[in-house]
């Protein structure tokens, strides 16, 4: 099986890319041992020492490590480990992520603004590793959560201010502005 490996905007964390699907519906993110209990892979990879962070997508598993290693020294062994993993056939996930569903109680504000995340900015997002989520939106705030690349990456708020406040502040009325949870 080919994996391939693709830089992101956050030093820290590198997209490792199977040509298989991991996870068909939704993402998952790991910050820690202790949350990859769902995930045999993310649980795997969190034996690394220097693994900090595991999420997965698609058809994606991006690794945020430690400053104590170089990626040129882990990625052969991070493959290994992916592929490994990926021919015992066993599940990414014990329990797979649900869809985002709208609900008919949400406001036309929040169901635009979830529109405009699924269909123009998540997409760009998962491309570098990450995903951003909706929390909420209360007095003119959207709230998003940021996972995988996009977590800690020194590009993120010039990312949420510049792309995505702007756009849905311009295509939303009533967004004032956008800030990112953690």
């Amino acid at each position: 099986m080919m994996i391939y490996t693709e830089i992101t905007p956050n030093p820290a964390t590198l997209k490792f890319v199977v040509e298989m699907t991991l996870l068909p519906q939704g993402s998952a993110d790991f910050t820690s041992p202790e949350d990859a209990v769902e995930s045999g892979l993310a649980k795997q990879l969190f034996e690394y020492e220097f693994i900090s962070g595991v999420f997965i997508g698609y058809n994606f598993i991006s690794v945020t490590k430690s400053e104590s290693k170089a990626w040129e020294e882990v990625i052969p062994a991070i493959k290994t480990m992916i592929r490994n993993f990926l021919a015992t056939g066993e599940p990414i996930l014990k329990t797979m992520p649900e869809l985002s569903q709208t609900s008919t109680d949400e406001s036309d504000t929040v169901q635009r603004i979830k529109k405009l995340l699924d269909e123009n900015i998540r997409p760009a997002v998962a491309m570098d590793g990450g995903d951003i989520t909706f929390e909420s939106f209360e007095e003119g705030i959207v709230k998003l959560k940021m996972k995988g690349a996009c977590s800690g990456c020194p590009s993120s708020t010039q990312t949420l201010k510049m792309g995505i406040e702007g756009l849905l502040t311009r295509m939303v009325p009533g967004v004032l502005r956008v800030e990112a949870i953690s």
